[in-house]
């Protein structure tokens, strides 16, 4: 399994069978490094309605016929355009052909503006967690540090932890070296800085307050093996 980031909280993940992308915010995005007319995805994950996370979802699922897997308002919304898509809820799991996905709590809101500046209410915010080939993976979506991510450590082995460092609109550096040590994850990798002035950050810096080994500031393009 190979997992790599492309800027913001964008997160590409390629098993044996199935090439997946989280929160695939690419026009407008000037830190990432992919092209929507060139990407070749079968499944979509969305944490949450912001734009900068729904990004060019629905473009995206109908160039590949993808599935789109999100929590339940949000998919719905999503589904108006013809599009197909497994709505779930915070808590929920489910096994799909490529793993199992479980959404978990986030701390944020959830909302999409339309062009014409309407906003439509897109249900709660989640975290994700995809466990396949043996390996889970965690991206926590936008979010603030919340308790729980103790019991998300303590009933999950989780090889890979995408965590938010941005501040201001999410948890900054120090409290996701808090979530880092409450989550136990082998590896980290910062998410969604830089993107904005209000989300400036070193993820150098940050990494540098973990336990040697453990945060791997991926460049954009940037792949680990699992």
């Amino acid at each position: 399994m190979q997992v790599s980031y492309h800027g913001h909280s964008v997160v590409q993940i390629s098993t044996q069978n199935k090439k997946i992308i989280i929160d695939p915010f690419i026009n407008g995005n000037e830190l990432t490094d992919l092209n929507v007319k060139d990407l070749e995805v079968d499944v979509i994950i969305l944490t949450h309605g912001h734009n900068d996370h729904v990004g060019d979802t629905v473009e995206i699922a109908k160039k590949n016929n993808a599935l789109v897997i999100a929590p339940y308002e949000l998919a719905v919304y999503i589904g108006k355009n013809n599009i197909t898509i497994h709505p779930m809820n915070i808590g929920g799991a489910y096994q799909f052909d490529f793993g199992t996905v479980k959404l978990t709590q986030a701390f944020h809101g959830s909302s999409y503006e339309e062009k014409d500046g309407t906003v439509i209410y897109t249900g709660m915010p989640s975290g994700v967690l995809l466990t396949s080939e043996g390996n889970t993976i965690y991206h926590a979506g936008d979010t603030a540090l919340f308790s729980d991510m103790k019991m998300i450590g303590e009933r999950n082995s989780i090889d890979v932890a995408f965590l938010p460092i941005g501040d201001n609109l999410t948890m900054g550096p120090e409290d996701a070296v808090d979530a880092a040590d409450w989550l136990k994850a082998k590896k980290v990798v910062p998410i969604h800085y830089n993107t904005f002035p209000a989300i400036k950050q070193n993820p150098n810096e940050f990494t540098k307050m973990l336990p040697n080994g453990v945060g791997i500031p991926l460049k954009i393009g940037e792949s680990l093996e699992l």
